[in-house]
């Protein structure tokens, strides 16, 4: 199985060179390479590897649970380049967790940060003698730095309670680029439905004089706006008006322009950057209308309340655990959550894929974009969530299916929160810091409880006990029901917000609930409460969700979870996707209820 589908649907040029597929792979246990120098190009290693996939899974061809910390890979390519007229970009997707990337024997580059993607020019590494180029790439992946960002990934020797197999090396596409001696580095689309406009923002890499950018939007085939205009740097910004343009307001009328998931609309844009000597670079992107804000105690899309029916979705496979088996294993994952009424999903603690992202701006699917966290409060883990946090606004800012950023779940990396106040400090810092980055999304400064500055009140409980546990479910509606409930629970004996900081109007959503546990198949595991049959499992889903929908203060809610996931068996589907029960009585108990669209009490 090799993923081959173009890595970065956002940003999209014809010419490329995926590097997918079997490498050279060896285990560097005692931290021999860089001193026996395997980075040399006639070293070769003695295991092969199926890239994306990292060792310790099926699809990677090696299927080894255990750790090794230090591991290498070796991959030979054939390619000519002629760097005085051209350059060639050497892409990763992501690499878990520090990676030393080096070319027929040179070091070219180097990257901390196992979630987020890095670029680099290997034009002048290139030997241009020869067809034949050899890369190959160190990766340090420190499996009890409590540190490092690092999600649900188990810090111990084995997997156990909420935290999985880790994930080593590389985990998502490789890929090669050429490009021209000036090109198109970024493109960045920030829309303003308020004046149906969409500010545009390109930045160049070697800019030289008597140099244009051609673009042309389309929404369903028309063309909506094309302009050319002259640039003066390596940095450029237009605004487009798109309200004005003639044939846009004969073809499309009532807001049915904008994005959500009931109708997600996409604006395709082509981009064409022409020199002296002809067009230079070419760049196919999109982005979407779509507008998100808080007033009244309620989240607004689009300028209109909207209730967010989330589904908790963890990002595994059980043959390929982080990494999607497929780029389809991506887009099923949406249509499951949307066949069951969930219109959107939190991405918890995994920068996901942007083939996933992709696919929920095209199917219309709401996602909290959440990073993974660090386990221990340090200056070093200050630095290492808030480079990766740059690192991911810069990828994923064009995504219109992404409402919310999570920097932080349940007080992970930050235990002292509650009265801490440095650590309170990191996270407003954070808070402002993506705000700063990036103005046209929501951000939630400790996702669960302990919250400091945050634009919604994002609370979790699963104290709702089983059935017969009449008295527990009773304090369950009670701590949701109203607003002095929700804000006084201690579900985890954590108040919602830490000392120092109360509520201030923002929206209240259950972030996290449910859990039930039910086992189908042989995978044996935990969920927060128990059901030995269907039957049982969708009523006990319904007299969970049904007490959130009559809740006076909850506007939405994120469901615990889409699937199971190693040792917990809590999902509506199984590990491999199968569903539990009827989807279509999901469904029914998600659409049934129909929340109040009006300011919560």
């Amino acid at each position: 199985m090799k993923r081959e589908e173009y890595p970065r649907p956002q940003f999209v040029r014809d010419n490329w060179m995926n590097l997918n597929g079997v490498w050279e792979f060896a285990f560097d246990d005692h931290d021999r390479g860089m001193a026996e120098k395997w980075y040399q190009s006639d070293r070769t290693f003695d295991q092969q590897i199926n890239v994306p996939f990292v060792y310790q899974t099926e699809l990677s061809g090696i299927n080894s649970q255990e750790t090794h910390e230090i591991v290498w890979y070796k991959r030979r390519f054939e390619l000519e380049a002629d760097a005085e007229r051209e350059r060639v970009l050497l892409h990763f997707g992501a690499v878990d967790y520090e990676a030393t990337v080096f070319l027929n024997g040179m070091m070219v580059g180097h990257h901390i940060g196992g979630h987020t993607p890095f670029t680099i020019d290997i034009s002048p590494f290139i030997a241009e003698e020869l067809l034949e180029q050899v890369l190959t790439v160190r990766v340090y992946d420190p499996r009890y730095d409590e540190r490092i960002p690092r999600g649900k990934q188990t810090w111990d020797e084995t997997p156990h309670s909420i935290w999985y197999t880790n994930t080593t090396g590389i985990w998502q596409t490789v890929w090669l680029e050429r490009v021209a001696h000036t090109y198109i580095d970024t493109v960045l689309f920030t829309p303003n439905i308020d004046d149906g406009s969409v500010k545009v923002t390109v930045d160049l890499v070697n800019y030289v004089e008597n140099q244009w950018i051609a673009y042309e939007i389309k929404l369903k085939d028309v063309v909506v706006a094309a302009g050319k205009w002259q640039i003066k740097s390596n940095f450029n910004e237009i605004i487009v008006q798109l309200n004005q343009q003639k044939v846009f307001r004969s073809a499309f009328h009532d807001s049915g322009w904008y994005w959500s998931p009931e109708r997600p609309n996409l604006f395709d844009v082509h981009f064409k950057l022409i020199g002296e000597e002809g067009v230079l670079d070419q760049v196919d992107s999109y982005f979407g209308m779509r507008k998100i804000h808080t007033e009244k105690g309620m989240v607004y899309l689009n300028n209109k309340p909207y209730y967010q029916k989330l589904i908790l979705d963890q990002g595994y496979w059980p043959e390929s655990l982080m990494t999607a088996p497929s780029d389809e294993a991506l887009k099923r994952d949406i249509e499951l959550s949307k066949e069951m009424g969930f219109n959107g999903c939190r991405k918890h603690q995994k920068v996901e894929d942007p083939r996933f992202l992709y696919w929920a701006d095209q199917l219309g699917f709401l996602v909290w974009g959440e990073s993974p966290s660090a386990h221990y409060f340090s200056k070093e883990s200050i630095d290492y969530v808030t480079n990766e946090w740059k690192e991911i606004v810069k990828r994923d800012y064009n995504h219109p299916s992404i409402v919310t950023w999570v920097p932080f779940n349940e007080s992970w990396g930050i235990g002292e929160i509650g009265r801490d106040r440095q650590q309170q400090h990191y996270t407003q810092a954070l808070y402002h810091l993506l705000h700063a980055l990036d103005p046209s999304r929501l951000v939630i400064s400790n996702d669960g409880w302990e919250m400091t500055e945050s634009d919604i009140a994002a609370v979790h409980n699963y104290q709702h006990g089983q059935v017969a546990e009449v008295k527990k479910f009773d304090k369950y509606i009670e701590d949701i029901h109203t607003k002095s409930g929700i804000l006084s629970s201690q579900s985890a004996n954590r108040a919602i917000y830490a000392e120092g900081f109360t509520h201030q109007g923002e929206p209240i959503l259950l972030t996290e609930f449910g859990g039930i546990g039910y086992k189908v198949g042989e995978q044996a595991g935990w969920g927060y409460t128990t059901v030995n049959s269907e039957e049982d499992f969708v009523l006990e889903y319904e007299r969970v969700v049904k007490e959130v929908f009559n809740s006076e203060v909850i506007f939405g809610f994120c469901y615990t979870q889409l699937y199971d996931v190693e040792q917990e068996i809590n999902g509506l589907l199984t590990y491999d996707r199968q569903p539990k029960c009827s989807l279509d009585k999901i469904k029914e108990i998600n659409s049934q209820y129909h929340p109040n669209m009006v300011s919560p009490k």
